[in-house]
């Protein structure tokens, strides 16, 4: 799903840059994601941002994938060696079996009606005790935004953390790590 403009403008902006750098990518961190020298997938890229903080673990690779060409473009400006952002839909990676060892979302999954699908596609991805780093609002919490802001989520896309913790499971996933702050979960799950 495209972002709305005024949500393309909320996620492209010095305060969603310092929530990600202070309070997002640090938790990840903790929660394991400190491993060097891997080959990282990220879902949802954006405009770069998550490849810049990602870039400290001097990955093997690292793809960033985004719906957006805006986005792309974007990221594509930052000129990140090593990196590599492609317009490509998350349920349809178009990558090869057990290519990654580590999948990152910085919470777009709640854009993506075809939300299962794209957890699928990461599963297939990950190479054997691949992780899989992801942080989500609580399909509640969006819908709230939604009624005040109007940003125009898809309804399908409106999971409950619950939901996405069984689907993890139901996929395969083992969760070594989960964490809740204010709506919001973040998960640590292995192949």
């Amino acid at each position: 799903m495209r972002l709305s403009n005024i949500e393309f403008k909320a996620m492209n902006n010095a305060a969603r840059r310092l929530l990600q750098r202070t309070v997002e990518y640090p938790l990840f961190k903790r929660m394991g994601l400190a491993e060097p020298n891997r080959d990282i997938l990220e879902i949802g890229c954006g405009s770069g941002y998550g490849a810049v903080l990602l870039s400290e673990l001097h990955p093997n690779s690292y793809v960033g994938v985004d719906l957006m060409p805006e986005q792309i473009t974007l990221a594509q400006q930052r000129g990140l060696a090593n990196a590599r952002f492609v317009v490509r839909d998350a349920a349809d990676l178009a990558l090869p079996d057990q290519s990654k060892d580590v999948v990152v979302i910085f919470g777009v999954l709640h854009h993506i009606p075809a939300w299962r699908k794209v957890v699928s596609e990461i599963y297939r991805v990950l190479r054997p005790s691949g992780r899989f780093f992801v942080e989500e609002p609580d399909g509640a919490i969006v819908a709230k935004f939604d009624r005040v802001f109007a940003w125009g989520h898809a309804p399908d896309a409106l999971f409950l953390l619950s939901d996405l913790e069984r689907f993890l499971q139901a996929t395969g996933f083992k969760l070594l790590d989960r964490r809740y702050m204010m709506g919001f979960g973040l998960y640590h799950a292995q192949k």
